[in-house]
Order: C-alpha cells, then sequence, then structure tokens
C-alpha cells in the first residue's frame, strides 16, 4: 500500500488522495507536479531517483486506507540541492 502523504514535501501544497498532482519516487517522497517539473526537474532530493505519477487512491477505499496526517515539509535549499541537480539532471533515472 502507497504511503498517501497529504502534501508536497517542498512547497506543503495540499496532496489529497485523489489529486493528479502528486508525483512519487520509489522510495515514496512525495512532491507536487510543478516541484518536480520547475525545481527539482525529476531529480529526487533525497534519493536521486525520477518521479512518477502518484496512483490516485480511488473513494471506495479512501474510509479503510486513510492519507497519512503526518506532513513532510523540508524544502529543497536551493544552493545546496545544485550540486546534486548538476550532476544528475541530464541522465534518466534508469541509469543513475
Amino acid at each position: 500500500m502507497i504511503d498517501y502523504r497529504p502534501g508536497c514535501e517542498n512547497c506543503d501544497k495540499d496532496l489529497p488522495v485523489a489529486s493528479t498532482e502528486a508525483m512519487i519516487c520509489a522510495f515514496e517522497c512525495t512532491f507536487c507536479r510543478d516541484c518536480v517539473d520547475d525545481v527539482l526537474h525529476n531529480v529526487c532530493p533525497n534519493c536521486t531517483g525520477g518521479f512518477e505519477n502518484r496512483p490516485v487512491l480511488v473513494k471506495k477505499f479512501a474510509s479503510t486506507h486513510p492519507q497519512k496526517t503526518t506532513r513532510i515539509h523540508d524544502p529543497v535549499n536551493p544552493d545546496e540541492f545544485a550540486q546534486v541537480l548538476q550532476q544528475y539532471k541530464d541522465i534518466p533515472p534508469e541509469n543513475r
């Protein structure tokens, strides 16, 4: 079962279980599509992996598999992330 985190780890935008804006890496780090595209450039700041769309949890399971309530809000430090981004942004995730 995917860990449906409630918000973007970078900008803290709400990402409910039905959001089509939620993106996750292999470790389920969760970011909004805008941050993945415009800030992270498809490089997870935690594991350097790429991102995929987080599956939408259909309504009939929302009550039995509720969204997590603990938010992870750890905005990316642009200066620190620049070196990571420089190293990985031009390498496809499957080759990192």
